[in-house]
C-alpha cells in the first residue's frame, strides 16, 4: 500500500535545541517535514504537552539511545490530525483526530508542526477531550491508569493515598481512583491545589509539607491505608507510608526522585514504566468515557514560546499540565 496523504508542506517550524542546557537553549528551527515510514502516520499537530520529562531531555539528564543528533526537536506527546500514512497502516485514515505518546522518536519530537509516529503509540482522541486536553492526556493518563489498575488493582471500598495529587499524573489518578469506588486521600500543597484535588474527587486533602501530615492522615484513616500511588518522594512520603496496612502496595513510576526506599514493614514496593500500546489506549478511552476524566490545563503557550513554557515548568507548583498550541483547530 502506498502513502495516502493530504497536501503537506516540505518544511515546518519546530522548537529544538542545538546543545543540552537551560530553557533558553530552546530555539525555533525550520526542519523538513518527516515522511511516515511503514507502520507510521504523519500527524499535523494542534497541541503538544510539556512535561518534566521534557526538561530532563533538554538538559541532558535523560538521553535517547545512541548518539544524540542536533538540532534535537523536543516533545514526547501531542494531538492533531492524521494527514499521511505509511505502508501497512490499517487502523487509521487521513483525517482521523489522534493523540500520541512516543519517547526517543527518531523522526523528531512533538514540539513541531508535524510528527511521524509509530501506530502502536497513536490512538484516536476520546470524544470527551478537547484539543488542549488531548495534547496532554496520553502519558499522564496511561501512567495514572496503569498505576491504579495494573499495579494497585484498586477495588471499591479501599482507601488509597495519592501522593502528589495536584500534578500532571496525580490529577488523573485521583479521578480514576474515585471512579473505581475507592476512598481517595490526597496530598497537595497550597489552597488552590487542595481545592482542585477536592473538585476532582478526593475525600480529604492534606499538605505533605507539614510536620503533622502523618497525624492528620492517621485521623482520616485510623484502620490504615490500603494502597498508595506516589508521584513524588522524600521524607514526607516516608512518614505517610508508616500508615500502610501490612501487605499493602506502594506503586510509583520509574523516575520519581527520590524513589521510595525498601522498608522493613511488610508493604509491597512496585516500580513501573508506562506502556503505550493499542490495548492500554483502548482502556484509557473507556475510562475517559465512563468517568469522565478531566485533564486540568495550567498554562498554554504558542510553539514559538516553548522556552517560556520550560521556564514556567521550572518554577513548579503547576496544577495539571502545560501545553503548547501549535495549530488552531
Amino acid at each position: 500500500m502506498g502513502v495516502n496523504r493530504m497536501r503537506i508542506p516540505s518544511v515546518m517550524k519546530t522548537a529544538a535545541i542545538d546543545q543540552f542546557g537551560q530553557p533558553s537553549a530552546i530555539k525555533v528551527h525550520e526542519r523538513p517535514v518527516p515522511k511516515p515510514g511503514p507502520g507510521e502516520v504523519l500527524i499535523r499537530l494542534d497541541t503538544a504537552g510539556v512535561g518534566s520529562w521534557d526538561s530532563a531531555i533538554r538538559d541532558g539528564t535523560w538521553r535517547p539511545p545512541g548518539r544524540t543528533k542536533f538540532p534535537l526537536v523536543l516533545g514526547t506527546e501531542g494531538a492533531g490530525v492524521v494527514v499521511a500514512m505509511g505502508a501497512r497502516v490499517r487502523r487509521f485514515r487521513v483525517g482521523d483526530r489522534v493523540y500520541a505518546y512516543e519517547f526517543g522518536n527518531s523522526n523528531g519530537g512533538f514540539y513541531a508542526e508535524y510528527v511521524a509516529a509509530k501506530i502502536e503509540h497513536v490512538a484516536r482522541v476520546p470524544q470527551r477531550l478537547d484539543p488542549l486536553q488531548a495534547g496532554a492526556a496520553a502519558p499522564t493518563g496511561l501512567t495514572a491508569l496503569q498505576g491504579i489498575d495494573a499495579m494497585l488493582h484498586l477495588r471499591r471500598g479501599q482507601t488509597v493515598l495519592i501522593f502528589g495529587a495536584s500534578g500532571a499524573v496525580g490529577t488523573i489518578a485521583v479521578q480514576l481512583a474515585k471512579h473505581r469506588g475507592a476512598r481517595v486521600l490526597a496530598t497537595a500543597s497550597g489552597r488552590r491545589a487542595a481545592a482542585l484535588v477536592r473538585r476532582l474527587g478526593a475525600s480529604a486533602v492534606v499538605d505533605a509539607r507539614r510536620d503533622d501530615v502523618a497525624d492528620r492522615l492517621r485521623k482520616l484513616a485510623p484502620d490504615g491505608i490500603d494502597a498508595t500511588l506516589a508521584f513524588a518522594g522524600g521524607e514526607s512520603l516516608e512518614r505517610c507510608l508508616d500508615l500502610m496496612r501490612p501487605g499493602g502496595p506502594v506503586a510509583f513510576s520509574n523516575g520519581i526522585e527520590p524513589a521510595p526506599p525498601r522498608r522493613r514493614n511488610a508493604i509491597r514496593r512496585l516500580a513501573y514504566d508506562v506502556t503505550a500500546n493499542p490495548r492500554w489506549f483502548k482502556r484509557l478511552e473507556r475510562s475517559i468515557a465512563e468517568a469522565p476524566i478531566r485533564v486540568p490545563i495550567a498554562a498554554v503557550f504558542p510553539l514559538a514560546q516553548a522556552a517560556k513554557a520550560h521556564q514556567r515548568l521550572a518554577r513548579g507548583q503547576i496544577l495539571g499540565r502545560i501545553v503548547l498550541r501549535v495549530h488552531r483547530t
